[in-house]
């Protein structure tokens, strides 16, 4: 069975797959990897303590957006549930974390990349919560997962490498990125370049373009999972997709 990467995507609000780049972008990232036996998604728009894991079991998604055109919230993604996916990421994590499983459906954090790069829909997926925001802890629980690579599991930390959205003027797609925008991607590309966690770690003291290019953070948190399950995250992962959309940074990025 072919070792599988690990990603981390910039999702798109549900208008992404109206984007014909960063669709292309998406199709073509997923073209070059092994096919998934299951898909570990950890998403910006979940966050609960303790560690929570969706629906084993295909569930209805979780619309949560608004003010969107009716047709988004009429998608579906009835991807096979992960049961036994589920039980393992139980059993590696430490006796001091606690797992418990709901019945949540994907939300659009998840299902959204995944429509464009799996869309048939017919790979098992499993959604775990953020239980955490803290970079070290999520490196931590990156790093639990990783053998998970090696039986065929995809794991991916979804959210935005910008997302000032307070802070947006312009809202057409191909909007002039914002000089926060551009500045806190350009440190994010060099430091990941580098492999320098530690410094990434500590984006909201040593970022520039901080605190617009994250008011909040959980758009950035999902990144420290998906490097903390790099067989070394210090080696420079590699960055296929880039450039802006509505002025916002969709940097991703993959591991190896």
């Amino acid at each position: 069975m072919a070792r599988m990467p690990a990603l981390f995507l910039s999702h798109g609000a549900p208008p992404l797959v109206d984007d014909a780049r960063w669709v292309s972008q998406l199709r073509d990232l997923a073209a070059g990897l092994p096919r998934p036996r299951a898909i570990l998604m950890a998403s910006a728009h979940w966050e609960s303590a303790p560690l929570m894991l969706g629906a084993t079991e295909p569930a209805p998604l979780v619309y949560d957006f608004g003010g969107f055109e009716r047709k988004y919230y009429e998608v579906t993604y009835p991807a096979p549930g992960a049961p036994e996916l589920a039980t393992r990421v139980e059993g590696l994590m430490p006796d001091t974390e606690r797992v418990a499983r709901t019945n949540r459906g994907l939300d659009h954090g998840a299902y959204v990349p995944l429509t464009v790069m799996y869309p048939d829909a017919d790979i098992p997926v499993l959604q775990m919560s953020l239980p955490t925001l803290e970079p070290d802890a999520l490196l931590e629980i990156g790093r639990r997962l990783a053998p998970l690579r090696d039986e065929g599991v995809l794991i991916i930390g979804s959210g935005f490498t910008t997302h000032g959205l307070p802070f947006l003027r312009d809202w057409r797609p191909d909007a002039a990125a914002p000089g926060w925008s551009r500045e806190f991607d350009a440190w994010a590309a060099e430091a990941l370049a580098r492999g320098a966690v530690d410094e990434l770690a500590a984006f909201r003291d040593r970022a520039p373009g901080m605190p617009y290019a994250h008011p909040t953070i959980e758009h950035f948190a999902p990144m420290f999972l998906t490097l903390g399950a790099s067989d070394d995250p210090e080696r420079a992962p590699e960055q296929p997709i880039d450039g802006f959309w509505m002025g916002l940074a969709k940097r991703s990025f993959q591991v190896a």
